[in-house]
């Protein structure tokens, strides 16, 4: 009885510890206040000037824009790579998971710099095209979309694979209509993670990202330097706004998972009384 306690009250701990500090602002976020500390009325002030002022729209929507057209590149780049890893060689697959660790435990400023030095001083290629920020968010969510794509290949049944080129698929229909229906959910995984990178990162977007363009990241480093009043709290509606889709985006996604085991069982029972 005791170990469950102390168990339970270290969980409540934790959660407290994650999670009331995003609270507070949240509370804060529907109020006049212009400081934390200081509680007045009650107001969706922060949420009109989120949603109503040019210059925060155009940065939210551009932020968006770069996180998904880089997700979705890193999810077919690190699906790709997962695919040809998976089916390699011993050798081949160990060389390519360790270089696949590399960028995810190596420091992010790091990682920056490296992309840096690399498009813009080695090769020229003008912050103004673009060009560095996606592929320095590429490089960065990538990785994550091969380990999450990963175990998911090496639990699927490779059986099915080998039948279906057995009985005259070619090698792409088996991989289309095999392998990757059953690897969906991890590249729907990785595809969510590096949105959540992408939004996430500051140092590769302040190395690589043209003067005139900010992320979410690198707007609110900038603007706890000096910016208005009025930005400041609407930055508290943001991240309260941010807070609550990544829950509702979490929950659909265990609500869709816990769903998934009962419908293949209720499709297997059909397969047998048809048979």
């Amino acid at each position: 009885m005791m170990k469950k306690v102390l168990s339970y009250s270290w969980l409540v701990l934790v959660a407290l510890f994650m999670y009331i500090p995003v609270l507070i602002l949240a509370f804060y976020s529907f109020t006049d206040s212009t400081t934390i500390g200081a509680v007045r009325g009650f107001s969706l002030h922060n949420y009109v000037t989120l949603f109503t002022m040019e210059e925060l729209r155009n940065m939210i929507g551009g932020t968006l824009l770069l996180a998904v057209g880089a997700a979705a590149i890193a999810a077919v780049l690190g699906t790709l790579g997962a695919i040809g890893a998976f089916y390699s060689r011993p050798v081949p697959r160990t060389l390519v998971e360790t270089a696949n660790r590399v960028p995810v435990v190596n420091a992010d400023v790091v990682t920056a710099f490296s992309i840096c030095i690399l498009l813009i001083v080695v090769l020229g290629i003008e912050k103004n095209t673009f060009i560095p920020l996606v592929i320095g968010h590429v490089v960065l969510c990538t990785p994550f979309v091969y380990l999450a794509v990963m175990p998911k290949l090496k639990q699927m049944d490779n059986g099915l694979y080998e039948a279906a080129l057995d009985l005259g698929a070619t090698p792409f229909q088996a991989l289309r209509k095999i392998v990757l229906p059953q690897i969906i959910p991890g590249v729907i995984s990785g595809f969510m993670l590096s949105i959540t990178l992408s939004l996430d990162d500051y140092f590769v977007s302040t190395y690589t990202k043209p003067a005139t363009f900010d992320t979410i990241s690198t707007y609110v480093y900038n603007a706890t330097r000096g910016a208005q009043t009025e930005i400041k709290t609407a930055l508290w509606a943001l991240s309260t706004v941010i807070f609550l889709v990544v829950i509702i985006a979490v929950v659909l996604m265990n609500l869709a998972a816990s769903k998934q085991p009962k419908t293949q069982e209720v499709s297997g029972h059909d397969g047998r009384e048809r048979e």
